[in-house]
């Protein structure tokens, strides 16, 4: 709560809106990988090649897709002549994918989105305009995303959690000078600095992690550009959930595994928050588990069992719940989402526990995959159940 508005206090009240007539700007590869997207990759496509941003190509990587989204990029690169399509014959990742993109990329900045987002017409003028002021250290800025999909009780509450949660975590770490992550869904890139830290990851599970930590570690800033909306679809049924979270938390742990050697380098002690809240918070949903496990089987009656869950609780959830006001009020100014903090009531009855059992479940996922190594492919993600 209080870095989001210090955040905004500093940083992003003292923003001036941006000349979009009165500068030159550069030329921008858009980079979209795509693994089974027949569903949403031409209503994409349309989007961006409808960007006002005046120099740009659009790269689509099918990599190595098994429904129809070969052919629909064929056939949407003789529809728009600023897209480019690659056809890789087998599945090696997303982060593979990306490389094969930025060896074909014209430009020196790369905007990657995902196949299911929309962006916004101003969001490229935001991202490219951040590194030009902000200094040639500035090796990418993340864009902000945002839920379209709003039809079921599952994604108005990550509708919540994304514009609360996720906004006010990026918002305080970069007040620390550094992020834990770029958003896969909406990131702009320097190529140079791709290059500099030896390009994606392609044995981790969640390369926008992995990535912006190798570029920190070489000293390359990550910016947060928070006017720079992206409009993506997200799982409407448990299991897309929790697939989703399962690969999160264990691309975050995997990244803690790998870049544990910070600790004993005073240079990058600028990083050691970002990675002791991450270690923090996989002790803290083992300890959760641990305790509610304790009370369950140590109740003398199922009164005593609910009076201590009640009692342990409800701090939490008031804390909780002031929290997400303030954020969804700081985020509203750029996407109009305070009408829905009626959904927040249930984000922490249920998405605590969700999302603790799912730190819990990815931690022998990280520890098996930091020594097995190999492509880290994907499967075709849960992209709701209705497109509002």
């Amino acid at each position: 709560m209080a870095g989001s508005i210090f955040f905004l206090r500093t940083k992003e009240n003292n923003q001036s809106d941006i000349d979009i007539d009165g500068f030159d700007w550069p030329m921008i590869s858009i980079l979209v990988p795509c693994y089974n997207e027949e569903d949403t990759i031409k209503e994409t496509i349309e989007n961006l090649s409808g960007l006002s941003y005046p120099k740009k190509e659009i790269i689509l990587i099918n990599d190595g897709s098994t429904d129809l989204t070969a052919s629909l990029l064929e056939e949407l690169s003789t529809k728009h002549t600023e897209v480019r399509v690659i056809q890789l014959e087998q599945n090696r990742g997303k982060a593979n994918a990306l490389q094969v993109g930025l060896f074909a990329a014209k430009a020196e900045y790369l905007v990657c989105v995902d196949a299911d987002a929309l962006l916004a017409d101003t969001a490229p003028y935001y991202m490219i305009h951040q590194f030009f002021v902000s200094g040639e250290r500035v090796g990418a800025v993340t864009g902000s995303p945002s839920i379209r999909n709003r039809n079921t009780l599952l994604s108005r509450m990550q509708l919540v959690e994304y514009a609360s949660i996720i906004g006010a975590i990026k918002r305080t770490q970069r007040l620390l000078g550094k992020v834990m992550t770029v958003s896969g869904v909406v990131v702009t890139f320097r190529k140079k600095a791709l290059v500099d830290v030896g390009l994606w990851d392609r044995d981790m599970i969640t390369e926008d992690i992995a990535v912006s930590w190798k570029l920190q570690k070489r000293f390359w800033d990550v910016r947060y550009e928070p006017r720079a909306i992206c409009w993506m679809l997200v799982p409407e049924t448990l299991s897309g959930i929790w697939q989703q979270r399962i690969r999160w938390a264990q691309g975050g742990q995997e990244v803690v595994l790998r870049h544990w050697r910070i600790l004993f380098s005073w240079k990058q002690r600028r990083l050691w928050l970002i990675f002791l809240e991450q270690c923090v918070s996989t002790i803290w949903a083992l300890s959760w588990l641990f305790i509610t496990l304790v009370l369950i089987f140590s109740a003398n009656a199922f009164q005593d069992l609910l009076l201590w869950l009640t009692l342990t609780s409800f701090f939490l959830v008031f804390i909780s719940m002031i929290q997400l006001f303030i954020s969804l009020v700081i985020d509203s100014r750029q996407n109009g989402v305070m009408k829905y903090y009626f959904w927040a009531a249930w984000y922490p009855a249920i998405y605590w526990m969700v999302n603790t059992l799912v730190v819990v479940v990815a931690l022998p996922r990280a520890i098996k995959s930091r020594y097995k190594g190999g492509y880290a492919v994907w499967s075709s993600p849960d992209r709701g159940l209705k497109k509002s």
